[in-house]
């Protein structure tokens, strides 16, 4: 089973694909208040929901970077009769390539919302991003954190992962500050934001395999979905976060 295409089904009724409600992240913008003509990089930008919101309400420029051809097809499908063309620049291609060709200091804005992991983690995109984006340039990362310490059944339940691999909300904004960055706003996901996730998350990958029963994948999704809906149940509810954080540069 193509996990890209999973994920891609299972967020399609998802406006933005993280738990963090869109009253907070248009809140965050405009916190942010681009200028028109701004420069946006989004790496992983998915749907590119974020980055057409920006255009059509503050007349940005935007490069989107995305691993997944899918995801950029929908993008253009969604762009399509809601902002000029050519407003974004879609690059679709590994992100740790595709910011090699991107100008030094050459965006007003960076963003990479739970797509750290394309960079190599949290700190490590910290770092691309302090170099893409200009002197007192805006920084928006979304990313997990423990709120507790997972036990040791909940990282097997999650493919074997490491307590190390997330830090908690505090440690997240520290390490903007480690490279220089200015913390100026978070958010994160309540119990409410996530219930909505994760329930949309999940009843979406239901109603597709009820509707198509012929999928390929149809066993192999409903595998994953009800293994992945009893973790968040019995774990993930009370263990994983999700904040969104803004930095200046």
């Amino acid at each position: 089973m193509d996990r890209n295409r999973f994920s891609a089904i299972a967020h399609r009724n998802h406006k933005f694909s993280n738990p963090i409600n869109e009253e907070k992240i248009m809140k965050m913008l405009r916190i942010v208040s681009p200028n028109p003509q701004d420069k946006v990089i989004d790496i992983g930008a998915g749907k590119c929901e974020l980055l057409i919101r920006l255009i059509e309400d503050y007349k940005v420029s935007a490069t989107a970077i995305e691993l997944y051809n899918g995801a950029i097809e929908e993008a253009k499908r969604r762009a399509r009769n809601r902002i000029p063309e050519g407003s974004i620049e879609y690059i679709v291609e590994d992100a740790n390539v595709a910011v090699e060709s991107c100008e030094l200091g050459g965006y007003d804005l960076g963003i990479c919302i739970g797509s750290t992991h394309a960079l190599g983690g949290l700190e490590s995109t910290l770092q691309t991003l302090k170099r893409l984006v200009k002197k007192n340039g805006y920084i928006i990362i979304g990313e997990g954190y423990w709120k507790q310490q997972p036990s040791a059944e909940y990282l097997e339940a999650l493919g074997g992962a490491s307590e190390n691999e997330s830090k908690s909300h505090a440690e997240n904004v520290k390490a903007g500050e480690e490279i220089g960055l200015i913390p100026l706003w978070a958010y994160v996901a309540n119990e409410d934001d996530w219930d909505e996730y994760e329930w949309l998350y999940s009843s979406t990958i239901e109603n597709y395999c009820l509707e198509n029963p012929d999928d390929r994948d149809y066993d192999a999704m409903l595998q994953r979905i009800r293994t992945w809906r009893r973790t968040y149940l019995k774990w993930g509810r009370d263990t994983l976060g999700f904040g969104l954080y803004l930095y200046r540069n």
